[in-house]
């Protein structure tokens, strides 16, 4: 028995499900709004890589290093995105929260402020994780600016640590948030969303 269980995260309009198959075309056309692959800071599969993208994904569900999610507009069922868990280790009930992705149309919007809180209350709440982490590339400042937002604290820099897509090589931004940290950091995200409902 895994320490991170395949399981579907559902709430505020959202439905996260383990990405399987099935959601090759969905994922495909969200990659396609606003043409993501294009941005050399992310992760995001070209149209003809998405289904290797989900065998990649799911290869590391099977080592028990990665659960990846298809992000889906519950009412309609429409892929926005995908995010994972990943680098698990639950010796040190450590995980961290990443390969995020969203369609262009649904950026800066409250999905990812929704996505985020969905995940965090699995971790802490569910799992009893002790430490969430998340990584980034040194320029992709909206991605450090989202992490920040949701009350992540920086631990610093690992220089030289990994290849982006066009071959350069990238300084990546670590960030986490302990258990003792997060019911402050929950409030303050119920907070956020809530203020944007009423925009």
């Amino acid at each position: 028995m895994t320490w991170v269980e395949p399981v579907i995260l559902q709430g505020r309009g959202l439905r996260l499900e383990p990405l399987a198959p099935a959601h090759e075309a969905g994922l495909r056309a969200a990659a396609a709004d606003g043409e993501l692959w294009r941005i050399r800071v992310t992760s995001v599969p070209e149209p003809e890589q998405t289904r290797a993208y989900i065998e990649a994904a799911l290869q590391m569900r099977e080592a028990g290093s990665r659960l990846a999610f298809a992000v889906l507009d519950a009412a309609s069922s429409r892929v926005l995105g995908s995010t994972s868990y990943h680098d698990i280790l639950p010796a040190v009930r450590r995980l961290e929260i990443g390969y995020t992705w969203y369609a262009k149309s649904v950026q800066r919007s409250h999905v990812n402020t929704s996505c985020k809180l969905l995940m965090l209350e699995h971790a802490f709440d569910t799992l009893g994780c002790a430490v969430v982490g998340w990584r980034t590339d040194n320029y992709n400042f909206a991605s450090q600016r989202a992490i920040e937002r949701l009350g992540a604290r920086k631990d610093g820099v690992i220089r030289h640590h990994a290849l982006r897509r066009d071959g350069t090589v990238r300084d990546t931004v670590m960030y986490s948030m302990t258990a003792g940290e997060w019911p402050e950091a929950r409030a303050q995200l119920l907070d956020l969303l809530q203020r944007h409902a009423h925009d």
